[in-house]
């Protein structure tokens, strides 16, 4: 039925009655746009003269932007009832066309009225039907509606929406108040959208669409529908609108964005409103609108964001807000009262995901004071070519300018590092042998001292050049450590590629005031992130992968800000956060090589390196592994440290020699020279040499083969027992029922011949078993019953191929942990997994 043909205003249907009467009511199209939303419940009133449609009495309630009839609904404001918006739905529908004739009349009369079910989409610009026949054949526009109201009927079909057109009436009737109530406001909002995105599509005066603005956000205030879409749709239509007329002046901008205020305070802007805002952040940071109003939105978005990705603009505005604040007086400390309000004045923050979001905005805005470097890259060798020295120079555009590899710095004498001492304490008997056989003068420890050479002058480099210095010594080094050749086919590590002598750090990158400024303030914003103990695991997990470009992390300035970040990192005592200054997977480096000795961001004597070292072997890095990676990749820095008198590194030395790390014997006797050279070192190593004495004798063939200790024994009873004669046959202990803990597991890795070993019932953990998986590898049978052992240790169990007993009954093994270790124990063949997860 074509909906857009002209009618005359006819009567109803039979008995004269008209459907369409402007007695009551007034056309919408006829009423100020602005003064729509205004009438509020006064328009909810009964027509009190009774009129006929066709054959039967009628009463009619209309309901113009109001409230709803026969289901009692009270719209607006912020109570009464609340519908979803409909976008689609099956309804009754029946058009009666307005009569001009007799014959009309009759044909349109109540009795040979006819109903047509609909599944009718409410679009846009229309409302459509799935099935475009009979009445429904053409959409019926939202401009073509002249009228929308509510009828109740006393003799005829209830909860019916009528919607007057230019010549008829369509009729839709619902199944019960409700949806009829869901129906009539769904179709008024979508009438009224279009209406708006009309007028502001084409605006003329901007006093005038100021007034549109207002009045479209009043309507989508008290509407009773509830949709993401009721605050939405008006945000895109104004942000369209901004979009398209960007030569607004500064109060304007103003006007607008106090205007839509209050429809952010639960929703996003759209991308088009997010660059409104932020070129408002730009150009007028001081304005009172970026503390009163961006403030709430903005924190909203820290909140609940899920994912910058997704809208990036959303991040970008976040971005340039944090610099507004930064425009401020004491623009540093406005910006820390925002960080500490995202917070929170407690000591857990409850929103979860402030953190992530507020260090993603801190890296894209690191990035993109780097921006200008990075895209100059396109001239630059690649990483691999930097590797090889840059050899294929025929497959390349010509090299950049300021490209230097600056020849290695000199060598220190060997008296300037350490001397080795008249009058040596006593050595472990295998050393003292060595020693014998070899008088000649210990070599001088290989150089790890940048503080010795004298630096040349620093190159600036601009957004034109960069510069990249490699150490070659260290990438042999490293090259040589992997078994192959430096040019070979992976890519190379990034800390190799911009390894550099602290003191011969000849990269400097100058950055324009504003990028300056910018990274002044995001990297105080990561300091402040870390001074929060609840949120710093996170922080260091997402900072574990050094997810910064490498320009950034051969900025001085750079690295000298984020250094107190890792400092913070290396002084908390907790695990999980200490051990993401390790790499986040084998072959890559952390941030614990970046700031050590001889790595780019080190601008100190070693101190953090220390600290770092300190803190990792307190807590579960004390074993073979980490100390082997220690000696081959910083042994010189740790000795140079230890003749420092730093005791940590002393301790480092000694535990190399306890537990033969270091093989050659030139490099034996440099450390057992820098050990001598501080009262400390001699110390400890003195300390060594008793030990290596006791656990001689220990180790002595002869002693029991089975022992148990008495219920209640503790780690101390453990350690005097077994230094109390020689075990070396011992090869079943039972310690089941006793107090020993974790710590008992440096006496145990002292027993050669150990084969059985029964810990049920006691405190020994996830550290004891790291220990023991390294020292007893001919370990046969393992009782952990009834132990507060986890995944975490029984995964270092996999390196114990003689395994082929072990009990992991009432412990926290998981399913997946169970079936890593089946596959990797080839001789297991006894396994009791029962009361775990696992069984």
């Amino acid at each position: 039925m074509d909906f857009s043909s002209g009618g005359g205003g006819g009567g109803g249907g039979g008995g004269g009655g008209e459907l369409h009467n402007n007695q009551f009511y007034q056309c919408e199209d006829n009423k100020p746009l602005l003064g729509e939303m205004s009438e509020g419940n006064n328009n909810n009133h009964t027509n009190t003269n009774t009129t006929k449609l066709g054959a039967g009495p009628c009463k009619r309630s209309l309901h113009h932007c109001g409230g709803g009839g026969g289901g009692g609904v009270v719209v607006g404001g912020g109570s009464g009832m609340r519908y979803k918006l409909l976008h689609e739905g099956d309804i009754q529908v029946c058009v009666v066309k307005h009569p001009r004739t007799f014959l009309s009349k009759i044909l349109t009369s109540k009795f040979l009225r006819r109903w047509e079910p609909h599944h009718l989409a409410l679009t846009d610009g229309s409302l459509t039907s799935a099935t475009p026949t009979g009445y429904m054949e053409t959409p019926l526009s939202y401009s073509s509606i002249e009228d929308l109201q509510l009828l109740s009927w006393d003799n005829a079909p209830k909860y019916c929406v009528q919607l007057s057109f230019p010549g008829g009436t369509v009729l839709l009737q619902a199944a019960n108040s409700y949806l009829r109530d869901q129906w009539f406001h769904s179709l008024q909002w979508k009438k009224k959208i279009y209406k708006y995105r009309k007028v502001l599509n084409n605006p003329s005066r901007w006093d005038v669409v100021l007034k549109e603005i207002r009045a479209l956000v009043d309507m989508a205030l008290t509407s009773p529908l509830q949709d993401e879409s009721i605050h939405q749709a008006p945000l895109n239509i104004i942000s369209t609108l901004l979009a398209e007329n960007s030569n607004l002046s500064a109060q304007d901008h103003e006007n607008i964005i106090v205007a839509i205020a209050p429809l952010l305070e639960n929703n996003h802007p759209p991308p088009d409103l997010c660059e409104f805002f932020c070129k408002h952040c730009r150009e007028r940071p001081r304005s009172m609108v970026v503390i009163e109003v961006f403030t709430p939105v903005v924190q909203r978005i820290l909140k609940h964001n899920m994912d910058f990705g997704k809208c990036p603009r959303l991040r970008l505005f976040t971005q340039e807000y944090i610099l507004a604040l930064n425009e401020l007086n004491a623009g540093m400390e406005v910006v820390k009262k925002f960080v500490h309000s995202m917070h929170g004045p407690t000591g857990q923050c409850p929103h979860p995901r402030v953190l992530p979001n507020l260090v993603a905005v801190c890296l894209a805005a690191i990035y993109s004071c780097y921006e200008e470097f990075i895209n100059s890259r396109d001239n630059s060798p690649s990483l691999k070519e930097i590797r090889n020295g840059c050899q294929q120079q025929n497959d390349r555009k010509p090299p950049m300018p300021l490209r230097l590899l600056r020849p290695e710095p000199p060598t220190p004498p060997p008296s300037s590092l350490l001397s080795l001492s008249a009058n040596p304490s006593p050595l472990p008997p295998a050393t003292q042998q060595q020693q014998q056989q070899q008088p000649t003068p210990v070599p001088p420890i290989p150089s790890p001292t940048p503080s010795l050479p004298l630096s040349p002058p620093p190159s600036v480099v601009n957004s034109s050049e960069i510069l990249v210095e490699l150490e070659r010594n260290n990438n042999s080094a490293n090259s040589r450590r992997k078994g192959g050749p430096s040019g070979g086919d992976s890519e190379p590590n990034l800390i190799d590629c911009l390894l550099v002598s602290p003191a011969v750090n000849t990269l400097s990158i100058q950055l324009p005031a504003q990028a300056d400024r910018v990274l002044g303030c995001f990297a105080l914003i990561l300091k402040m992130l870390s001074d929060y103990d609840d949120w710093k695991p996170a922080l260091a997990s997402l900072l574990q992968p050094i997810p910064f470009p490498k320009e950034a992390l051969a900025h001085a300035k750079f690295t000298k800000e984020l250094k107190y970040v890792i400092q913070r990192f290396a002084e908390d005592p907790r695990q999980e956060v200490h051990s993401c200054l390790l790499s986040v997977r084998s072959g890559k480096d952390g941030w614990f090589q970046l700031y050590s000795p001889g790595g780019v961001a080190c601008d100190d004597d070693g101190e953090l390196f220390a600290s770092m070292v300190h803190i990792l072997m307190g807590s579960c890095y004390k074993t073979k592994k980490f100390l082997l990676s220690l000696a081959e990749n910083k042994l010189g820095p740790c000795m140079l440290l230890a003749l420092r008198g730093n005791q940590t590194m002393v301790e480092i030395l000694c535990l190399m020699l306890e537990y033969n790390i270091i093989e050659n014997n030139d490099t034996q006797l440099q450390i057992i020279s820098t050990l001598e050279s501080t009262q400390v070192g001699l110390r400890m190593y003195e300390q060594l040499c008793d030990r290596q004495r006791e656990l001689k004798e220990l180790q002595r063939k002869g002693g029991p083969t089975r022992l148990t200790l008495p219920s209640k024994s503790t780690d101390a009873d453990l350690a005097r027992l077994l230094s109390s004669g020689s075990f070396g046959n011992l090869e079943n202990l039972s310690l089941a029922f006793t107090n020993v803990t974790s710590a008992c597991a440096e006496q145990l890795i002292k027993l050669p011949s150990l084969k059985q070993l029964n810990l049920w019932s006691t405190q020994f953990g996830d550290a004891g078993l790291r220990l023991l998986s390294e020292h007893l590898a001919c370990l046969q049978v393992l009782n952990l019953c009834e132990t507060p052992v986890t995944d975490a240790g029984l995964l270092a169990l996999s390196s114990m191929k003689s395994l082929c007993s072990l009990n992991m009954n009432s412990t926290k093994l998981t399913a997946d942990t169970y079936e890593d270790l089946k596959a990797k124990l080839p001789n297991l063949k006894d396994v009791d997994v029962r009361y775990t997860e696992a069984w």
